[in-house]
């Protein structure tokens, strides 16, 4: 199975770094263009278009005049190790093995506004734009319209070289709305996690982001090969609820954390 998850607005490319096979990003023609697009913008535009402070305004605008080819150590850093938000809180990439390490770059990728689909040894420079960001770009309006179908091919070929038709959804709604289900040459599994409060079970989205980090790390380390292998997950006090699931959906519960 291949899973998908979201980048993160965190980076961190200060950290130590393990000994990696690093690769560069599949789509980086299409990334270039994009820089292109977002250099003709004034730091205020960025931050207008991005909702964003001043400060973090100018540090993007500099990252995007920075941004240079070709990538390599001294100037990028492995996806997998780049990002720095709750979901890769929970897959802690930075404690896996060589193993594991090399499942990830086999069945995990992470969707980008910039860089399309990556790898988690891709290596990459740093960025800030959100899928869902209203760029006037050569191909349309947004985003979504400039990735078209590139992304959803290029995990067809991932799919295809893995022999498999199971990708699991760990991504955002923002970010897998860039995936097109009638293009995408497989089933689509979503794990949904709710903690319970006050009673009730709902999700709550700190919780929910790094539980999703924590099934990417489960799919490397237990290399589930079907549907029901997922449901065996169990970490951090998750454990499937087959009342609330679907054959799509699959919903993992967690009694309140006290």
């Amino acid at each position: 199975m291949l899973a998908v998850v979201s980048p993160a607005k965190n980076l961190d490319y200060e950290s130590d770094l393990p000994e990696l096979n690093v690769t560069q990003p599949r789509l980086l023609d299409n990334a270039e263009e994009l820089v292109e697009v977002c250099r003709q913008l004034s730091p205020q535009q960025l931050g207008s278009l991005m909702k964003i402070s001043d400060k973090l305004a100018g540090l993007n605008a500099a990252r995007f005049e920075e941004w240079q080819r070709p990538f390599n150590e001294n100037n990028a850093r492995p996806a997998m190790y780049a990002f720095n938000g709750d979901v890769y809180t929970g897959l802690d990439a930075a404690s896996l093995n060589s193993e594991a390490i090399g499942t990830a770059q086999k069945q995990l990728r992470i969707l980008s506004g910039l860089y399309g689909v990556l790898r988690p040894l891709d290596l990459m420079q740093p960025y800030r734009l959100e899928m869902g960001t209203k760029l006037d770009n050569p191909k349309g309006k947004n985003l979504y319209e400039y990735w078209g179908d590139s992304i959803t091919q290029m995990l067809n070929k991932d799919l295809a070289e893995l022999g498999s038709s199971t990708l699991v959804n760990l991504a955002s709604n923002e970010y897998f709305s860039a995936v097109k289900p009638k293009v995408l040459n497989a089933d689509i599994i979503t794990p949904v996690f709710k903690d319970e409060k006050n009673g009730q079970y709902k999700i709550i989205s700190f919780y929910a982001k790094k539980a999703r980090g924590l099934m990417a790390r489960f799919i490397l380390n237990q290399k589930p090969k079907s549907v029901s292998d997922l449901k065996e997950f169990d970490a951090n006090g998750y454990s499937f609820n087959e009342a609330m699931s679907s054959d799509k959906q699959l919903v993992f519960c967690r009694a309140e954390q006290k």
